[in-house]
């Protein structure tokens, strides 16, 4: 990232004088996904792009934002109940309540900020701007005390009460915890984590983005939700004696014990969400041998899960993941709910740019417009710039 543009921007937009700069990063998901309701584990890392911001106390209770990308200025009181309309500086108002919430003594500031983390690509550019101004809150006011886990907290509660998204956790969690190299398994239920070697040498990491609308919400997602729900209740009801909280406490054959009562729907859903439980952890094995083609097997079991059983692929993930299967891509998924976005391929460097060609060409050719194409790195989480 720039560090010259966000601050020739600070300078400019307000005294003249320098402050910090921070940087927090968006995230991918390697594998795991929508294991984090059924009380499974996923397996974030953060990358090399994200959100920019220099920022400097400025003594009075006054919070003075400037986005550079949407050329926009906000500015309001730290104490305000309402905080400001602007939904961007929604955000930075609510990390600031919550920080000061925890015990740090917020006081105004002149922050300037841009980000290039690619919008609609699924890689949580809120959750990069919330852990940036988490972090700098703690070290400019709170002299480091809050724990990482609170600041990844302070960013999931701003989304809650001031945004009005119910997300889980991982977005936060991978942008604070980051680190350059590696992989981190989270498990969704008791908030245990651990890293895991990602250096693929030969391989390059690339998100190609459909520029499919992303519509999980609302029915869809409900959908799969209570058909993982009914059949924990079914396999509940079938064994009294063991508690069953979600679909990670049961086993493969439980499942089948309640097939017919189920119905087909509910049991393809299950199946896949007890199939990538177990895909995760031998992604992990896989990742401390070096055995990136493991990986890869991985991935693609995810994509035909995703696809076939729980179904919320589209058309255009589907194609964008046949032609990485037809060029030889060592693995490729979609990357996060579904219905649209991007997917998440393993690709080895000397097919990249012939990959790449070929998915753009064939993309157009099909669907009247060209993927957009997203390189990214294993990159540091939430820290300071200077």
């Amino acid at each position: 990232m720039d560090i010259e543009k966000v601050r020739s921007r600070f300078i400019k937009h307000f005294d003249g004088k320098t402050g910090n700069v921070y940087m927090s990063p968006g995230r991918i998901n390697l594998i795991g996904e929508h294991t984090d309701y059924n009380g499974g584990f996923v397996f974030p890392g953060a990358v090399d792009k994200g959100i920019m911001a220099e920022i400097r106390p400025n003594d009075t209770n006054t919070i003075q934002l400037y986005s550079i990308d949407l050329k926009d200025r906000v500015e309001f009181d730290i104490d305000d109940p309402e905080g400001p309309k602007a939904s961007w500086a929604r955000y930075v108002y609510g990390v600031a309540k919550e920080m000061k919430a925890l015990g740090v003594d917020v006081k105004g500031f002149n922050a300037a900020f841009y980000g290039d983390v690619p919008l609609g690509a699924g890689m949580s550019s809120s959750a990069a701007l919330e852990s940036c101004f988490a972090f700098a809150i703690n070290d400019l006011f709170g002299d480091n005390k809050v724990a990482k886990w609170d600041l990844v907290l302070a960013g999931q509660a701003t989304e809650h009460k001031y945004i009005g998204v119910n997300c889980g956790i991982m977005d936060q969690f991978a942008s604070v915890f980051g680190q350059e190299g590696k992989l981190m398994r989270l498990d969704c239920r008791s908030r245990e984590f651990a890293y895991f070697p990602f250096n693929p040498e030969g391989y390059k990491l690339v998100l190609i983005n459909s520029k499919v609308k992303h519509e999980l919400a609302g029915s869809p997602y409900n959908d799969r939700r209570n058909s993982c729900e009914n059949v924990v209740k079914q396999i509940a009801a079938k064994h009294p004696e063991n508690k069953y909280e979600t679909l990670r406490d049961c086993t493969w054959e439980e499942l089948e014990e309640v097939k017919a009562i189920v119905g087909e729907e509910d049991y393809n859903r299950a199946h896949f969400v007890l199939g990538e439980k177990d895909r995760v952890l031998a992604v992990c094995d896989a990742l401390e041998k070096g055995d990136y083609e493991t990986v890869g097997k991985k991935m693609f079991e995810t994509h035909e899960g995703l696809s076939k059983e729980y179904e919320v692929s589209c058309e255009e993930l589907d194609f964008l993941n046949y032609i990485a299967r037809v060029n030889g891509v060592t693995g490729s998924r979609i990357m996060g709910g579904g219905f649209g976005g991007c997917t998440i391929n393993l690709v080895k460097d000397d097919i990249y740019n012939k990959f790449i060609a070929d998915a753009k060409v064939k993309f157009a050719a099909k669907y009247g417009h060209e993927p957009e194409v997203y390189p990214v790195v294993i990159s540091q989480g939430s820290h300071k710039v200077c």
